[in-house]
């Protein structure tokens, strides 16, 4: 299986998505920006961003410095629990809007569960409304296990299942029940922290399919999370990380690699 750079899969609602991109959580400031730039110009398409990053404005300002097309450009952001609520929501919807500068979102997540659930589901419906009416091309949830996707899918007819399920994903946290619940519901699932926020590059498995391809181990990682077809956001201010994620698309991971990197779920 060969994957391009700008591959994309298909949201439930037709919509493509980029299946790599960059994670902007803590690239704040001038330097959020920049790593930004460097990986629009690297070639990544798809930015994910968050009102709690606090960094909207700079992937915004990167996305227009760009010289990139809009149209070839995916950016997420969530709203936080904070805001949830109907109006709530709506007001921060168009203040992420606002602090991107952008006329519409490609996808809006839920950023978690939260732990009030009427207002969870009125943060989904405003969700709804956002979409409905184009301001957003798609909308998910993230940081969901079974319990809260079986909750935001049991109104039935009427109610949007959502796109992504963006959550935490790498072979020390494979989330494989939540993982194949949401492929059995036609959620496309989305990893971060790929790399495990560097604290498992070491790993001895790791390193030895890592050699045997001539490639890092967090190009491993990367690589693994793809060819199980999930979207994978690995995060970096660096320029040289950033180029070295995207380096993962000419070779593959065979059977039995991906089943000495399956196999460190039990070592987590």
């Amino acid at each position: 299986m060969k994957l391009e750079l700008q591959s994309c899969v298909t949201l439930n609602n037709g919509v493509k998505m980029p299946i790599l991109g960059l994670g902007t959580w803590g690239a704040t400031g001038r330097g959020g920006r920049q790593a930004v730039l460097w990986a629009l110009e690297a070639g990544y398409r798809l930015i994910d961003t968050a009102s709690s990053y606090g960094n909207e404005r700079e992937v915004g300002e990167a996305v227009r410095a760009s010289g990139v097309p809009r149209g070839e450009i995916f950016i997420t952001t969530k709203v936080w629990p904070r805001d949830f609520g109907y109006e709530r929501t709506l007001r921060a919807f168009e203040e992420s809007r606002k602090e991107l500068g952008l006329e519409q979102i490609d996808l809006y997540l839920l950023h978690w569960p939260g732990d009030d659930r009427r207002r969870r589901d009125d943060s989904w419906r405003a969700l709804e409304t956002v979409l409905a009416d184009g301001r957003a091309r798609a909308i998910g949830i993230s940081n969901y296990g079974i319990a809260d996707l079986e909750e935001i899918l049991e109104e039935g007819d009427g109610r949007v299942v959502p796109a992504v399920n963006q959550v935490p994903f790498s072979p020390f946290e494979p989330q494989t029940a939540t993982h194949e619940f949401c492929r059995e519901n036609n959620i496309r699932f989305e990893g971060y922290s790929p790399l495990t926020r560097g604290s498992r590059l070491g790993d001895a498995a790791i390193r030895k399919v890592a050699e045997a391809h001539g490639r890092t181990p967090a190009q491993v990682l990367i690589r693994w999370a793809l060819q199980k077809e999930v979207v994978t956001i690995p995060k970096s201010v660096h320029k040289e990380r950033i180029l070295e994620n995207a380096a993962v698309f000419d070779f593959s991971l065979s059977a039995e690699d991906m089943e000495a990197l399956d196999g460190l779920a039990a070592r987590r």
